[in-house]
């Protein structure tokens, strides 16, 4: 890397938490945070700003473009191509809370409307986040990349775009990258380091990892499904499930040769069969948070205690906000400026303008204790940070407009006194919902596939994984066709990801050496 002082970059990237929701409540002076003055009007109630959140919601908060558009202009508010955005006041959260549905997850009980204002008392609720938060650098304007939900947002800090996608793309929308992948015009990041052969990369995902889960292949739902151990990132072209290890092994593999300047690490999002996302590590709304906390700690235990310490940069963040609420209203952002897939424009959204703002926190032994950072970042800053440190150009007007981490790490040497565990999260986690009965779980099972969203997109990636393992001649290419066409359910799904899981695991074993 050009900068030797830092060696290595970990990102973990967890989901669908506004900063407000997260640290509002945290006591931590100097951030600019919501407080419980702030409130929302809907059906002639105000709902404010309040702290201890619950540990999960009974559905799940909207996200999608048009949702966003509502939350942050106020129920009235109307998205239309080609006008500036409308007017932003965060006003409507609540409001579309109450209404949507478009997360298939149906409409919460009218008693648990001002859960999407409710906030963490951080230090009892969060105590990882917390510790992370207070002994580091916590960011307060880290905005995601556009006012929408998690798959464009993840795309934009692989490659700083979406490539013109502004919504969950339909099942006929995304069958261009089942062969070869999410194709950026300018490149991935991924690519930009390939051109460097001498900066490799790594990925990691929380999966089949029995510290805090049962195992993935269980019959339960609320025990996380196989197919929200798939990650996002192999959605890319370049990117296989084949380059993905197991989390349970990444603090042994960081006591030995570790040659990996960029490590991309993701959580499990649960059980994605039935979007309440429920036993995973990602932290969506309607798990719970304790499955992330658990990976925060384990994640940074592991860098804490290995020889790479001294010399590491942790960056943390969220995709976007999941429809909970946030007091400040984003600003004006940079517009790619590459040319747009048009398969994958819905709205016309001219990426000019940041989503809501999430959590971001900087962690490494050469940033001051307690440090509150009020640079304006985005997740296009992780790439510009990449580039400054490996000498690589942007990959679009995003990045080479974004701020880099770097001025945050201003200890000549590296500090002492960083702790080697963090607090231990509080137990009973995995209590947040009764068992599900096997009556529910075969109805859930029958329930037919949506025609878009993560479900969709998650299956789509495995097939595009099971063409990678093929030698893709024309009988291959037809039998996994007509395979896929044979998906009809969520029950159908789950055993797909079964199955292309058990072929990566066969080509890894046949790989070792």
């Amino acid at each position: 890397m050009a900068n030797q002082q830092i060696t290595h970059v970990f990102v973990v990237m967890l989901e669908n938490r506004s900063f407000d929701s997260m640290f509002a409540m945290s006591g931590i002076k100097g951030i600019t945070a919501a407080t419980t003055k702030n409130s929302n009007s809907y059906n002639g109630k105000t709902y404010y700003v309040q702290s201890s959140a619950p540990l999960s919601l009974p559905t799940d908060p909207g996200h999608e473009f048009l949702d966003v558009v509502k939350q942050l202009g106020g129920q009235s508010a109307v998205w239309q191509p080609g006008a500036p955005y409308p007017p932003i006041d965060n006003s409507g959260f609540v409001a579309n809370y109450a209404t949507t549905t478009d997360e298939l997850t149906g409409l919460p009980p009218e008693q648990d409307w001002g859960d999407v204002m409710a906030c963490f008392n951080t230090p009892t609720q969060l105590p990882v986040l917390y510790q992370l938060a207070t002994e580091f650098a916590l960011c307060d304007q880290w905005y995601s990349s556009l006012p929408g939900l998690t798959w464009p947002n993840r795309f934009f800090l692989h490659g700083a775009s979406s490539c013109g996608m502004d919504a969950n793309p339909s099942n006929t929308r995304i069958v261009g990258w089942e062969l070869d992948g999410f194709v950026y015009p300018n490149g991935s990041i991924y690519d930009a380091l390939n051109k460097k052969k001498v900066i490799p990369y790594r990925f990691y995902s929380d999966f089949k990892d029995d510290r805090y889960r049962q195992s993935l292949f269980s019959d339960d739902p609320s025990k996380g499904s196989i197919l929200g151990a798939v990650p996002q990132v192999t959605s890319l072209k370049g990117v296989s499930l084949l380059d993905i290890y197991s989390l349970g092994q990444f603090a042994s593999d960081l006591q030995g040769d570790y040659p990996y300047p960029y490590t991309f690490i993701e959580p499990h999002y649960g059980n994605v069969g039935d979007n309440t996302y429920e036993g995973g590590s990602s932290q969506h709304p309607m798990d719970n948070v304790y499955g992330g906390e658990h990976l925060l700690k384990a994640v940074y235990e592991a860098i804490r205690n290995s020889p790479y310490w001294d010399n590491s940069l942790l960056i943390i963040t969220y995709d976007e906000h999941g429809g909970l609420y946030d007091s400040v209203a984003p600003g004006p952002a940079t517009p790619p400026g590459d040319p747009p897939n048009p398969d994958y424009i819905t709205y016309g959204f001219p990426f000019n303008l940041y989503g809501v703002r999430v959590p971001g926190i900087l962690v490494s032994p050469l940033i001051p204790k307690g440090m509150v950072d009020h640079t304006l970042y985005d997740h296009t800053s992780v790439l510009k940070t990449l580039e400054e440190l490996c000498g690589l150009d942007p990959l679009t007007k995003r990045d080479a407009a974004a701020n880099s981490v770097l001025k945050t790490l201003s200890c000549k040497i590296p500090r002492t006194d960083c702790p080697t565990t963090l607090n231990v999260p509080t137990p009973g986690f995995m209590a947040a919902r009764p068992p599900m009965t096997a009556e529910k779980r075969a109805e859930l099972a029958a329930r037919p596939l949506p025609e878009s969203g993560n479900l969709v997109n998650t299956l789509r990636t495995l097939k595009k994984a099971e063409f990678e393992l093929s030698e893709r001649t024309s009988a291959e290419i037809d039998a996994i066709h007509s395979n896929f066409k044979g998906i009809q359910t969520r029950g159908d799904a789950e055993e797909y990801a079964k199955s292309v899981w058990e072929k990566v695991r066969r080509a890894k074993e046949q790989r070792k050496p």
